[in-house]
């Protein structure tokens, strides 16, 4: 790994400080305490935003890590999350998977016209800097992302850096963690109640849950990597599996089959 200047025996002892510190952490309580210690004089952030899966597919778990109220892993206002992980996504793939800095006001459009106070919406509109990394996992076929999110300026460098040397020891510390709830709930199963009932294909699937986030077709044609006209024909061959007419329906239909079989 190049570096553009060498590492002073100041930063070394930090970075190696911090790493051994990571050993220890076997909750997430202590993981926001390692957090908001010493590694904000490397990586300064309010909101550590952790995603991984298959973000080309939209099929993409997070957690959430902030002492910010709101700023949880499945707090009102979370919903859309997955999509905004998928921009960041795009952004680091296209800055050559390294660590990339962007200014948040590019994409606070997509936090909508309203959010509770307190929520996790309500937190993101204080942001205004974010600093963006990642990692291929080979064996699991799937990326990584890390997005370190600040209400002041993150300097690209030295954060960058820091980034590179420290993201390895987050990664680990988040994998070895006891997963959420939420998160157990949420993970992909082969096949679902409301495929089995309705005869939905894993795409048709993947596309009501976003039509149930209230997304609009250009919304899960970005999420998933088609055009919206490609979902528009989903959404018509949708409504003849469920016999509905229109979104709420099927909605109403899909949820119905998934609690009650």
């Amino acid at each position: 790994m190049n570096f553009q200047t060498p590492l002073s025996s100041e930063d070394s002892s930090r970075y190696a400080a911090l790493v051994g510190q990571s050993a220890a952490i076997t909750r997430h309580a202590e993981l926001l305490a390692w957090l908001q210690g010493d590694m904000q004089q490397c990586l300064p952030h309010d909101i550590l935003l952790a995603g991984w899966g298959n973000f080309q597919e939209g099929t993409v778990q997070h957690d959430v890590v902030s002492s910010l109220p709101g700023a949880r892993s499945y707090a009102p206002g979370t919903d859309g999350l997955p999509f905004l992980l998928g921009k960041f996504h795009e952004r680091w793939l296209a800055a050559g998977r390294q660590p990339c800095s962007l200014d948040f006001s590019e994409f606070d459009y997509l936090l909508g016209q309203a959010s509770l106070p307190g929520s996790f919406s309500d937190s993101l509109r204080g942001m205004r800097s974010v600093l963006i990394h990642g990692l291929q996992d080979e064996r699991a076929q799937q990326d990584c992302l890390y997005v370190l999110m600040c209400a002041q300026p993150i300097p690209l460098e030295p954060a960058r850096t820091a980034m590179r040397m420290l993201m390895p020891s987050m990664d680990a510390v988040l994998r070895q963690l006891a997963p959420l709830p939420q998160q157990r709930r949420n993970a992909p199963a082969a096949r679902g109640a409301a495929e089995d009932a309705c005869g939905l294909s894993e795409r048709e699937t993947q596309i009501m849950a976003w039509v149930a986030m209230g997304k609009t077709n250009s919304e899960i044609g970005a999420i998933l990597n088609i055009s919206g006209f490609t979902v528009k024909n989903h959404m018509q061959r949708i409504f003849q599996k469920l016999n509905v007419f229109n979104r709420a329906q099927a909605v109403s239909k899909v949820t119905r089959v998934s609690i009650y079989g």
